[in-house]
């Protein structure tokens, strides 16, 4: 199986980069990885709400194909604590997908489009996160879930 990760907007921190670009590495070593950066939508102070997410969602699902699975990063979503997003883990992959693709969407949300096309959602937490600590935060538990489906000490409980 492979993962995706789509983000709308780059992470401006250099800090936060290179520690998401570590757990990236690290990830590599258990499952193929890669993050996807979808460009901020242009003259926002333009749109509503409504017409943002519809252009991110456009954008979002340009970058899906039909087999991939799709799971949004949503307040909204089912809450696990890391042995449980171990598990989803591998049911994910003894279900025999090829890519798993996970999506942090833009400030609002995702438009409706996309909710209708996603598997599923995923909530870190009840708190809200910028979009930038997001990403770290779901690389992070991703190789925190792969260390503990093998058994490696990088998880305490």
């Amino acid at each position: 199986m492979n993962i995706r990760l789509l983000c709308i907007g780059k992470t401006d921190n250099k800090q936060l980069q290179q520690l998401i670009d570590e757990y990236s590495k690290r990830l590599n070593f258990y499952i193929k990885f890669s993050i996807e950066i979808i460009p901020d939508i242009k003259n926002v102070k333009n749109l509503s709400e409504i017409q943002q997410k519809e252009k991110e969602g456009e954008l979002i699902l340009k970058k899906i194909s039909p087999q991939d699975h799709l799971i949004l990063l949503d307040e909204n979503g089912k809450e696990f604590s890391s042995v449980g997003f171990s598990k989803f883990l591998q049911k994910k992959m003894n279900a025999g997908l090829k890519t798993l693709v996970l999506v942090i969407g833009g400030p609002y949300g995702f438009s409706y489009e996309v909710y209708s096309k996603a598997q599923g959602k995923v909530a870190l937490s009840k708190m809200t996160f910028s979009h930038q600590m997001v990403r770290l935060f779901i690389t992070e538990q991703l190789y925190r879930g792969f260390t503990i489906l093998k058994g490696e000490p990088y998880h305490h409980q």
